[in-house]
């Protein structure tokens, strides 16, 4: 990365975080989140018999995607060495801050560039979120990253997604020419400030519901209108990054985003975009959406044999992320839709009369299996194998679909 990039973060370390805030919340996201890990690239099962799990953040910044995974690995008593890489000593600071507040001390921090990951070991688990569509050669970075990954291992990115970042890029070009470079990074914040908040109702980034940063913080402001180098993605493009790198997408999150059929219910049209490859099918969905402001990924090497996401069966484990049970399972009301709002849409999603009871008794211990077993020994002896096993995959079809109910493995 360019001295341009080092300077912005040394300046304005992003995202904007008070070390203090970590007693009392755990920021939680994708990628890197423990159970998204788990599902998507290691089959559900993230016990190494004792071995610690080596985790890279390449690009950590202030700390976000580090600070949750180690918590959640040090919650489970699990060994881990997670380094965390970011070219800003600034950004580190926040970071290694952060750490300390909470006693964490399975945390490394460096100060370097990712392009130099492969100097640094091999590793079970490289995250990168939010950087490589700031790189001079963002194609070089992913290699760089995969050449990184020890056999077996995955990977969790982020970058921008070019269409639900509707008028981002006209709001940088012509900040370009009202905030120019050479002005202190304060003064251009100012002038930033001033004119977003003249803008007519007719601008696109007024419009655009889904982008924020601009309004929470200067590092935010910063990041988002005045970046020194910022590119954005469409699937096609976030597809070729990481073929040209050698790895291959086992899931990209939330999946229900790309989904054609979530956008569109036209029975005609659905039947068109079914005839398209997978790879195809992601596209129409961003070109109907609209909205996807960032595309999160997982990917393992593409000469990888095994299948690395989780297999839902009898044995499988179902985990609730980030949501209490018993507070889903009573907003799933028999005979009524789940309403969520995903790319400022509101969706509604139809699920089974089972779906209620079967999520109430999801602890992250109990297996498929047993879920069955206790719903047809006190909700209905009559009901099924075949009848469970229906209503069971069309809840998870649509709670995996939103990110909410993954799989490990006993």
């Amino acid at each position: 990365m360019g001295d341009p990039v080092r300077e912005q973060y040394e300046a304005f370390p992003y995202p904007a975080r008070d070390p203090k805030d970590e007693r009392r919340r755990l920021v939680t996201g994708s990628p890197s989140h423990i159970a998204e890990i788990e599902h998507y690239l290691f089959a559900g099962r993230l016990d190494r018999d004792g071995r610690p799990l080596r985790v890279l953040f390449a690009g950590g910044g202030t700390g976000d995607g580090a600070i949750m995974l180690a918590q959640q690995l040090a919650d489970r008593q699990m060994p881990a060495e997670i380094v965390h890489l970011d070219i800003s000593t600034a950004s580190r600071r926040v970071a290694e801050a952060r750490a300390a507040v909470r006693g964490l001390d399975n945390l490394r921090f460096v100060t370097g560039s990712l392009l130099d990951a492969p100097e640094l070991g091999r590793f079970d688990y490289v995250d990168c979120c939010g950087v490589l569509h700031h790189l001079p050669d963002p194609d070089a970075g992913m290699r760089a990253l995969a050449d990184a990954l020890a056999p077996g291992g995955g990977i969790g990115i982020m970058v921008y997604g070019e269409l639900g970042r509707s008028g981002v890029y006209p709001m940088q070009d012509l900040l370009v020419r009202l905030a120019p470079d050479d002005l202190a990074p304060a003064e251009r914040v100012g002038i930033a400030r001033r004119v977003v908040r003249g803008l007519p109702e007719t601008n696109l980034l007024r419009r655009n519901p889904l982008l924020g940063d601009h309004l929470s913080s200067d590092a935010g402001i910063l990041d988002l209108l005045l970046h020194a180098r910022d590119r954005a993605y469409r699937v096609p493009q976030v597809l070729r990054l990481l073929e040209q790198a050698g790895l291959r997408p086992v899931g990209f999150i939330e999946p229900i985003r790309y989904r054609p059929e979530t956008w569109i219910a036209d029975p005609v049209v659905r039947r068109r975009l079914a005839d398209l490859p997978e790879g195809e099918r992601m596209a129409a969905a961003e070109l109907l959406s609209c909205g996807m402001k960032v595309h999160i990924a997982y990917a393992v090497a593409a000469d990888r044999s095994d299948d690395p996401v989780a297999r839902l069966d009898e044995d499988a484990v179902p985990v609730l992320r980030d949501i209490e049970a018993d507070a889903l399972a009573r907003a799933l009301k028999p005979g009524q839709n789940l309403t969520v709002r995903f790319d400022g849409a509101p969706l509604a999603l139809a699920l089974p009369a089972l779906a209620g009871p079967i999520v109430a008794r999801v602890d992250g211990r109990r297996s498929v299996g047993a879920i069955r077993a206790d719903l047809q020994r006190t909700v209905d002896p009559r009901l099924t194998d075949s009848a469970f096993a229906a209503a069971f995959a069309a809840t998870y079809e649509v709670l995996c679909g939103i990110n909410r109910l993954l799989l490990t493995r006993p």
